[in-house]
């Protein structure tokens, strides 16, 4: 009833609200065994050194057949798996292949709320942003994430408590759809442990009262509620009954500034793609100007022909708001995932791990630096009146017909 394995599932009525919880597979482990065949079907162990005082951040599915955890102690995790692989974490590997799973987020609906790297909701609310069925779209975003070789788990519901809870409940690679209206009865019957809020300490408050099940928790009045879990009690209980009016949304802050621009005719020389990289830094720039805003790491996406998508970042020494400071950086990064004549689509640059503006010149420094801020400001003033197209350097040519877009917020 909750489980969705048939496409026939997909022509059943959706009413409301729909939300779709993504939850990437044992993921470090996941990236380990993709980057490593031969490890495939076998324990893995992404995390510190069990002769040490390390601890596990993930264990692959195989390993935790045997009683591994994460956040498990390495030492005990090697006494419970002892031919388990052991890998060191490679964590902008992990950021590589996250971005690429939130670009297939994106892509299929602008309502995206990052949880955590490997987690996010989605809102798939029928007509909102998109006229197909909420369990084909949950169904192609899967298929599309394990086409980049890894797995996912997915929980389709009208809100995000049911919608956590389902993604949890038939772990690795399933898809668990609670159609509106059977909130109640699916929920009713699971530990108080399978929600979010609910604790150790508070589960043993609710046990001593006989409630057990989130159907006990469901059934208690707002008093009793707050009595035993305090001022969210009744909030805890009403989500308990499938009572959850929470929105998707994204970061209120923006932790990137990024701009992108896909091409009507793909780009293969060095002299169109160097052209179309400036002026996108351009735009990154005056935009963390105008934002008083500088950063330290350059990402840039490049989407090739054949619609597949590469992405690099590297962290500067200092952080910066001026294009001339991380324009080249974007260009080494691109060049070292992109060979001249493959055609390339898309283009992006983004700049985050903001600090303060490094736009404070100090009368020691040379004049040259100064003037070439000014003629910084200059232009920006000259756009922002007349403007992007107003003016720019010789060497930024716009592509005719392409088309550009603003990403403040990246995963």
């Amino acid at each position: 009833m909750h489980t969705s394995h048939h496409s026939g599932d997909a022509y059943r009525p959706w009413n409301g609200r729909a939300i779709l919880h993504v939850d990437l597979d044992a993921f470090f482990a996941a990236v380990e065994q993709l980057d490593h065949p031969e490890w495939r079907g076998l324990p893995v162990i992404v995390g510190g050194d069990p002769k040490g005082r390390g601890v596990v951040s993930t264990a692959s599915y195989e390993a935790r057949r045997f009683g591994v955890r994460s956040a498990m102690p390495s030492a005990r995790a090697a006494l419970l798996c002892p031919d388990a692989i052991w890998a060191p974490s490679r964590f902008e590997r992990y950021h590589e292949m996250s971005h690429q799973v939130f670009e297939i987020f994106r892509e299929t609906v602008p309502l995206v709320q990052t949880v955590s790297v490997d987690e996010a909701f989605l809102d798939v609310t029928p007509g909102r942003f998109s006229g197909e069925h909420p369990v084909d779209i949950a169904t192609t975003v899967r298929a599309r994430i394990a086409a980049l070789g890894i797995t996912a788990s997915a929980g389709l519901a009208t809100s995000k408590t049911v919608a956590k809870i389902a993604s949890d409940r038939d772990k690795p690679d399933a898809l668990t759809v609670v159609w509106p209206g059977e909130e109640a009865e699916f929920l009713a019957p699971l530990p108080v442990r399978a929600m979010s809020g609910i604790g150790p300490q508070s589960a043993s408050h609710l046990a001593a009262l006989g409630v057990h099940t989130l159907g006990d928790l469901a059934a208690l009045d707002d008093v009793t509620a707050r009595s035993v879990l305090g001022s969210h009690g009744p909030q805890l209980s009403a989500r308990a009954r499938g009572d959850d009016m929470r929105q998707v949304h994204s970061r209120d802050s923006a932790k990137s500034v990024s701009h992108e621009r896909t091409f009507p005719t793909d780009l293969r020389t060095l002299a169109e793609v160097d052209a179309a990289l400036e002026r996108l830094a351009a735009k990154v720039g005056a935009r963390l100007r105008a934002a008083s805003r500088a950063g330290r790491t350059v990402t840039v996406k490049v989407r090739f022909s054949d619609f597949t998508t590469r992405s690099a970042s590297r962290t500067l020494a200092t952080p910066t708001d001026d294009e001339r400071a991380f324009g080249p950086v974007a260009s080494a990064l691109v060049r070292s995932v992109w060979t001249p004549g493959v055609g390339v689509r898309l283009l992006g640059i983004g700049l985050s791990g903001f600090e303060a503006p490094a736009r404070q010149l100090e009368i020691s420094e040379e004049a040259g630096r100064i003037e070439s801020g000014r003629i910084v400001d200059s232009l920006d003033a000259i756009r922002a009146r007349f403007g992007d197209g107003a003016i720019a350097y010789g060497r930024v040519l716009r592509h005719p017909g392409d088309q550009e877009r603003e990403e403040p917020d990246e995963t």
